[in-house]
């Protein structure tokens, strides 16, 4: 079936909920869980005008929470309820998943992929030889490329409605420090290094500040290579000014630092221990 079928089968389903009754439109729906599951089908996409967006790809997951059925699941002596099933077969996919690890059906792990005890929701999608450490979160539709390291206590924001919202896309080769938070569809551009407890949102202001003169601004995009660190800048209120949080970019990764270097040694060449 191509996947033209599938699309327009979603779009009818989203106008007339009646056609979830319908075991064939069921069928299709949980056939597209099936594609995300193994990255046949993904959320979002990088294409040559940037990342596309699948918006029928998330309407198939809305839909399939419509159609699944609440569940006890058991897993030794613990005990869920649940309609989403988690994802097996991680030794056929080339995945090591160290207890307690959660990740649902529905997201796609490449081999390679690391989980420490994490946790991973339906739409995720996480390249190659990736590495979730401990207490870290990717949320619902994030697209993770290979060579990440999101380190412990990270959290990768979800999004599934609006339906034209952007996931958080973050590229390959990106080091996420520890305890940071990436949510509203912000993209963290290939090779960058976020420092411990960057807090990055749709409205942030991320300020470059490796030139003299006013800050090249950006907001929602950290640009290829950059290292990124936690700042603040001053903001007038109506009870007198104060500091409103922001993320500096005060340097770049160059060839001198390879794509698999410590944070640590990264913020060192830069006369940062953070």
């Amino acid at each position: 079936m191509t996947h033209s079928t599938w699309i327009q089968t979603i779009e009818n389903a989203w106008k007339d909920r009646t056609l979830l009754k319908q075991t064939d439109v069921q069928t299709i729906i949980r056939s597209i869980i099936a594609a995300l599951d193994i990255g046949e089908v993904r959320i979002a996409m990088p294409t040559d005008e940037g990342w596309q967006v699948n918006e029928w790809a998330k309407k198939a997951i809305l839909l399939y929470f419509l159609i699944q059925e609440m569940e006890i699941m058991e897993i030794g002596q613990l005990s869920f309820y649940d309609k989403i099933p988690l994802k097996h077969s991680f030794k056929e996919l080339g995945v090591r998943v160290v207890p307690p690890a959660v990740v649902r059906y529905g997201s796609c792990l490449k081999p390679g992929v690391i989980l420490m005890a994490s946790y991973v929701n339906i739409g995720a999608y996480i390249g190659e030889s990736t590495m979730i450490d401990i207490g870290a979160a990717v949320g619902s539709c994030a697209q993770l490329g290979k060579n990440i390291h999101l380190s412990a206590g990270a959290v990768i924001g979800g999004v599934l409605e609006p339906l034209q919202a952007k996931p958080v896309i973050i590229e390959d080769d990106v080091f996420i420090g520890a305890k940071c938070i990436v949510v509203e569809g912000v993209i963290i551009g290939r090779g960058a290094v976020l420092g411990a407890n960057v807090t990055l949102t749709a409205s942030t202001r991320i300020l470059d500040v490796t030139e003299p003169g006013k800050p090249k601004q950006y907001r929602g995009y950290v640009p290829e290579n950059s290292v990124v660190i936690p700042g603040s800048y001053p903001k007038q209120f109506p009870a007198g000014e104060y500091q409103v949080p922001c993320a500096l970019i005060i340097g770049k990764r160059n060839q001198n630092t390879d794509s698999k270097v410590s944070l640590n040694e990264v913020l060192r060449s830069y006369d940062l221990n953070l």
